[in-house]
C-alpha cells in the first residue's frame, strides 16, 4: 500500500466571510479546475452528512461525502468513489492572512494499492489539480 498527501495554498486579497461564503457553497464548484457539474446528492446541502457528485469534462465522476465542518474555519470531505485510491481525506481551510486577505489551504491524506510508479503520478496530478483549481479561485476575487 501506497501513501501520501498534497498540501496547496494560496493567498487571496478579500476579507474571510466573502471567501468563506464561496468556498463552502459546496455544490458551487466553478473554481474546480476541469469540472463540469456537481449535484448534491441526498437532502442535506451543506455541513457534515451532506454528499456531492462531481462531473469533469473528461467523463470521470467522484462522489464526496462531508465529513467535518467549522463555519469560517474549514470543511473536510472523503471520496467515497472515482478516484484510484483506496482512502482519501481532504480538507480545505481558511485563515485570516492580513486585515483583508485570507490563506485558503487545501490537504489532502490518501492510500493505494496501485504501483508506486501510477502512485506518483496521481500525487503530480493531484498536486497540479489543486494549485489550478486555487489559482482559479484567486481569480474570483
Amino acid at each position: 500500500m501506497n501513501s501520501g498527501s498534497v498540501k496547496k495554498s494560496v493567498i487571496i486579497d478579500s476579507d474571510l466571510e466573502k471567501v468563506w461564503l464561496k468556498i463552502s457553497k459546496i455544490i458551487k464548484l466553478d473554481w474546480l479546475e476541469g469540472q463540469k457539474s456537481t449535484k448534491v446528492l441526498g437532502e442535506k446541502k451543506s455541513g457534515v452528512g451532506a454528499k456531492r457528485l462531481i462531473s469533469f469534462k473528461d467523463g470521470s465522476e467522484v462522489e464526496e461525502h462531508i465529513v467535518g465542518w467549522r463555519p469560517k474555519e474549514y470543511f473536510s470531505y472523503i471520496a467515497v468513489s472515482g478516484l484510484p485510491l483506496e482512502a482519501y481525506h481532504a480538507t480545505i481551510s481558511i485563515e485570516k492572512n492580513k486585515p483583508k486577505s485570507v490563506k485558503i489551504t487545501w490537504e489532502s491524506y490518501f492510500a493505494s494499492k496501485s504501483t508506486k510508479n501510477e502512485f506518483e503520478d496521481f500525487k503530480e496530478f493531484l498536486s497540479t489539480f489543486y494549485s489550478q483549481s486555487l489559482k482559479n479561485l484567486k481569480k474570483e476575487f
